[in-house]
């Protein structure tokens, strides 16, 4: 029958699905392909196909259970296949970040591995957004505070993609010594994404988001050190040479603010791996360049300029005109061709039914998924996944 051939391969392209989140070998493509064919087939159990606007009959017929990235084993479980279309493509979206950080760790990252990082997280990034904004709200019930369909979470998800694929910008400017305007100004825009993400995190419960808001607080004054740095060597270059001095030191502060938040970070307790951003080249590389740019201003200052160094810090009135990333719009695809208004017609939902009445009601935890314990070949210091 068409019927148990569609049920049977629903479970076969799930299961496939949930293979490649865990194989090393998959790349976006395959994962691309394994998806489609999944939700293309889901979309039978969610899609009015007998041409009424009603409510597809087979939409609440199956339960399905889910961990959250902040509330350990535990699951949250809904009778309803949107909840699984949008908890699936969650997933998928966290396998596109888990994707660009291995990336991103190999020892010589390519150009086109670069590009590569940058649109797996713009990609991961338009998943959150697409299911925010359009399936999330169809759920009948709600999702519960601190779980990851919650609105709060998504929003977090989705600018952190933003903002370290804005890392990946960066990171490309200065190697190819873009002015220092525009690196300051990216930067900028980056310490911003990385706060607004910590202050939608403020109201969730301290104990399941701390390590989490220690990660964007120390990433938001990293950045904010990088915009500083580059916005007094600006300053430098248009002849004011104090004012230079006076971003230089606020760069100075809030390096050493990052550094101390690194060690908070990694003495706090809380869901999700440890990275250690502060040992690593792109972070020590920052705290020299500062260095030896104040240095510099300072040297030219005593020599040339005999600038005051004023008390105030200069305003950072900046606004990155290129290279800001925009999430990539994402839709999921078509019904599938099984899927048809006659087949759905042959679907018996009494059976379904009576096997869920005879299942005991209880509590019990879900095994996570086992990852591939994969080293990289150096610490991005990337910890969003």
């Amino acid at each position: 029958m068409r019927t148990l051939s569609i049920v049977s391969d629903l479970r076969t392209t799930r299961a496939r699905l949930l293979e490649m989140f865990t194989d090393t070998t998959c790349n976006p493509e395959i994962m691309k392909n394994a998806t489609d064919t999944y939700f293309s087939l889901l979309q039978g159990f969610i899609a009015s196909l007998d041409g009424t606007t009603q409510e597809n009959k087979l939409r609440f017929m199956q339960n399905f259970k889910w961990t959250d990235t902040l509330q350990g084993n535990t699951p949250s479980a809904q009778q309803d296949a949107i909840f699984e279309l949008v908890s699936m493509a969650f997933n998928v979206a966290i396998w596109h970040t888990k994707f660009a950080s291995r990336l991103a760790g190999k020892e010589n990252v390519t150009e086109v591995e670069a590009k590569d990082v940058h649109k797996s997280l713009k990609f991961a990034a338009g998943i959150f957004k697409h299911l925010k904004e359009v399936h999330i709200p169809r759920l009948i019930t709600p999702a519960e505070k601190g779980r990851d369909l919650e609105p709060r979470i998504m929003d977090t998800y989705m600018v952190q993609c933003k903002a370290e694929a804005q890392e990946v910008t960066i990171a490309r400017a200065i190697e190819l010594k873009h002015n220092a305007t525009l690196i300051a100004a990216l930067a900028f825009e980056t310490a911003n994404f990385y706060q607004k993400a910590d202050h939608t995190l403020n109201t969730l419960e301290p104990e399941c988001s701390s390590k989490w808001r220690k990660y964007l607080q120390l990433k938001q004054h990293f950045y904010m050190a990088y915009a500083y740095c580059y916005h007094g060597q600006t300053l430098l270059a248009s002849d004011k040479c104090g004012e230079s001095i006076r971003s230089l030191q606020e760069a100075e502060k809030c390096y050493s603010r990052a550094e101390a938040l690194c060690k908070e970070y990694r003495q706090t307790k809380g869901p999700g791996s440890t990275a250690k951003p502060s040992e690593q080249l792109f972070f020590t590389t920052l705290g020299g360049l500062i260095k030896n740019t104040l240095q510099k201003c300072e040297r030219e200052n005593g020599f040339i300029y005999f600038h005051k160094v004023p008390g105030e810090v200069p305003q950072l009135e900046l606004k990155a005109s290129y290279g800001l990333a925009e999430p990539i719009s994402f839709e999921f695809p078509a019904l599938s061709e099984q899927c048809t208004p006659e087949v759905y017609t042959t679907f018996d939902l009494t059976k379904g039914a009576k096997a869920e009445k005879a299942k005991p009601k209880q509590e019990e935890e879900v095994k996570p998924t086992k990852e591939p314990d994969l080293k990289p070949q150096k610490d991005t210091g990337c910890v969003i996944s």
